[in-house]
């Protein structure tokens, strides 16, 4: 496989799993998304194994990250948007019909292990037509092992302290998103 990946399957993949859906289920009570939105997830599985970000890329636990996330957002109408490993310039794993939808630009590269890292390379080969975009606005994120989604979110982003917080030995940071208060003191919002 090469230099930091690893050459054997995580002895936990079900509680990996289970954190996912536990974490991202409880986001998803708080950031209330609607059919259409996008959620952002980086996904760091070195992180989750208990290693440095990006010295051992798991495609295992990749591809249960993937599969878990998507198995809730699916039905809901949720689009996911993975984000690639700074190797790829933290790009966006997308699929193409939400791309279209928004008119963005969609640039050429595919995730590798390596390149991108093993959960974006999963979230491609689960995607039914992925492509990449260089940046996009979501509404809602997870942050999987410090992998810096915050330039994928709508102003304001606004923490979701989940009870669960870790997958793995990965930290995790949830965060939805408001739209901006402007005025002053007579000022009404809703």
């Amino acid at each position: 496989m090469g230099a930091g990946v690893a050459q054997e399957k995580y002895d936990d993949i079900e509680s990996v799993r289970n954190d996912v859906k536990t974490i991202l289920e409880e986001l998803l009570a708080v950031a209330n998304l609607k059919e259409g939105d996008l959620l952002v997830v980086g996904c760091s599985t070195s992180e989750i194994t208990g290693h440095g970000i990006g010295s051992y890329s798991a495609e295992d636990v990749g591809k249960a990250v993937a599969e878990t996330i998507l198995s809730i957002l699916k039905p809901k109408g949720i689009y996911l948007a993975a984000q690639c490993c700074e190797h790829l310039n933290r790009a966006l794993i997308v699929e193409r019909e939400y791309a279209e939808k928004e008119r963005l630009p969609i640039v050429n590269v595919r995730p590798v292990l390596k390149a991108g890292g093993s959960f974006a390379t999963a979230a491609f080969g689960a995607f039914s037509d992925p492509v990449a975009l260089e940046e996009a606005a979501a509404a809602a994120g997870m942050d999987i092992g410090s992998t810096l989604i915050g330039m994928h979110l709508r102003p304001v982003a606004v923490p979701v302290r989940t009870k669960q917080n870790t997958i793995g030995s990965a930290y995790v940071v949830c965060a939805r998103t408001r739209p901006k208060y402007i005025g002053g003191e007579r000022a009404q919002y809703v």
